[in-house]
């Protein structure tokens, strides 16, 4: 119960870090669209669609695979040579992917950011700084330092969006606002840097146990690469077939609908630094329980907040952005919402096939879904336009959970509670006809249906147990003695 209890706090912790993280697109989505032209909205979308796929490819599945290989190593020295080696060997791959940039920067530049080089070289420096970070924020996610990770995660967005919000706010270029993500990536990887040299010492690699890192790490990079595909591609096809404008119409929608994903965060952050220790000492009880528990947490938010975002999706972006965008964009979040929650399960039913090692299986995975999305996305877009890409992103975050769950109920039962879901899809479906009815506008009015919904929610939730009680008694002794 102590490990239990530990593990919902930080959860909780790791939860409040994700909101507010959040948070701060959809604070910057209304600064973005109603200060920026809509082509040069479409561009910011594309620069941080960008700089979220280059850390997939440069970092090789290393930052996983720390956390599977170190999480349990009590020797300071295993774990400083370790992580040295695995880092030198991103800092290397940051360095090639940074060259490719600049080598094919014309092509790249023409096809993405409408010619526009100086961005290119912006966003080059950034993803460098993306790949390194990522290694120096999973060491803290790596030995459980869960308070220390979030708060260099919440100063990295943070300093960023606070100075890209000031720079668009006072009439500056798309280049110039693109320089506030840069300056928080610098001003954290400088801290980060400092406080792991402090305790680790200077850098001294060795490559002994590299080969079997890579072995497992090296699998993961299809599945990293493609389930990017899946979530982003579709913003570089639209900019390709439709133009940057239309990515403009687009983004919005489907941050809104991603929103949901902040929900499985928590569980995709703490079960992989978790689950290895219970599974390696043979007690699979304790791995179905936090898998159970984990499965019941995310469905309990992400399905109200998706049907609730979905039904509400207009008035939202009516309020966050411009009429314009709002009209041509509210129908992708339906889409998106109920992709997110396929996503999220999957999220949570794939630490089975990691636990047992079987990352070529999800490689394999992702490389059908990847390139079925690029494929249809492709044919789809210039036929229905963006609704297509939300279609096709739905259809393979189904596919993707429906492939996984086979694979996985081979080597343990799946973490679902049926009876649970029932009762969370009952009481959401009610919510949603609340929410349907009064068909709100205007931010308070928004507002105010939400918080309502919100208690219409739970209170159905409650009535028909869809919560037990001992859960609520535990969660109440949990908050007491923290």
């Amino acid at each position: 119960m102590e490990e239990y209890k530990n593990f919902v706090q930080r959860v909780g912790l790791v939860g409040i870090t994700n909101i507010l993280i959040a948070i701060s697109g959809i604070i910057l989505i209304p600064i973005i669209t109603k200060n920026l032209p809509t082509a040069d909205s479409g561009l910011w979308a594309i620069v941080n669609t960008t700089i979220a796929l280059v850390p997939n490819i440069a970092n090789l599945g290393l930052p996983y695979t720390m956390v599977r290989f170190l999480s349990s190593e009590k020797d300071k020295s295993k774990i400083k040579k370790s992580f040295y080696s695995m880092l030198a060997v991103v800092f290397v791959t940051s360095i090639v992917i940074f060259l490719i940039f600049i080598i094919f920067q014309n092509p790249i530049a023409d096809k993405l950011f409408e010619g526009n080089i100086n961005l290119l070289y912006i966003v080059a420096i950034i993803s460098f700084f993306a790949c390194i970070n990522l290694m120096l924020i999973s060491f803290f996610r790596t030995f459980h330092q869960i308070k220390r990770y979030s708060i260099f995660l919440i100063l990295q967005t943070y300093i960023g969006v606070i100075i890209s919000a000031y720079f668009t706010l006072t009439g500056q270029t798309i280049e110039t606002v693109v320089l506030g993500l840069l300056v928080g990536y610098l001003v954290v990887f400088l801290m980060m840097g400092l406080m792991i040299v402090s305790y680790l010492g200077l850098p001294m690699a060795k490559f002994k146990n590299l080969k079997e890192e890579l072995e497992f790490a090296i699998p993961t990079i299809p599945n990293n690469i493609s389930s990017w595909a899946v979530d982003a591609s579709d913003k570089y096809v639209i900019t390709i077939f439709l133009g940057s404008a239309a990515v403009g119409y687009y983004f919005p929608s489907y941050a809104l609908g991603s929103i949901i994903l902040m929900f499985l965060s928590p569980f995709a952050l703490l079960l992989p630094a978790i689950l290895p220790k219970y599974f390696d000492e043979g007690n699979l009880n304790q791995v179905k329980i936090f898998l159970k528990y984990s499965m019941k947490y995310f469905l309990l938010f992400a399905i109200p907040a998706a049907l609730g975002s979905s039904i509400l999706s207009k008035p939202i972006l009516l309020i966050m952005t411009t009429q314009e965008i709002a009209t041509n964009g509210y129908l992708v979040t339906p889409f998106v919402c109920l992709g997110a929650i396929f996503m999220g399960i999957y999220g949570i039913i794939n630490n089975i096939l990691i636990l047992e090692k079987k990352t070529k299986i999800l490689g394999k995975i992702w490389i059908f879904v990847g390139v079925a999305n690029l494929v249809f996305t492709m044919i789809a877009v210039p036929f229905i336009g963006i609704i297509g890409a939300a279609l096709v992103t739905l259809i393979c975050y189904l596919l993707a959970f429906i492939i996984t769950a086979y694979h996985s109920k081979k080597y343990l039962e799946l973490p679902f509670e049926y009876k649970s879901m029932i009762k969370i899809i009952i009481a959401s479906i009610i919510m949603g006809i609340f929410v349907y009815i009064v068909n709100p506008s205007g931010i308070m009015n928004v507002l105010i249906t939400v918080l309502l919904a919100v208690a219409i929610y739970f209170g159905i939730l409650f009535l028909i147990k869809g919560v037990e009680k001992e859960e609520f008694n535990f969660f109440k002794k949990m908050i007491s003695e923290s």
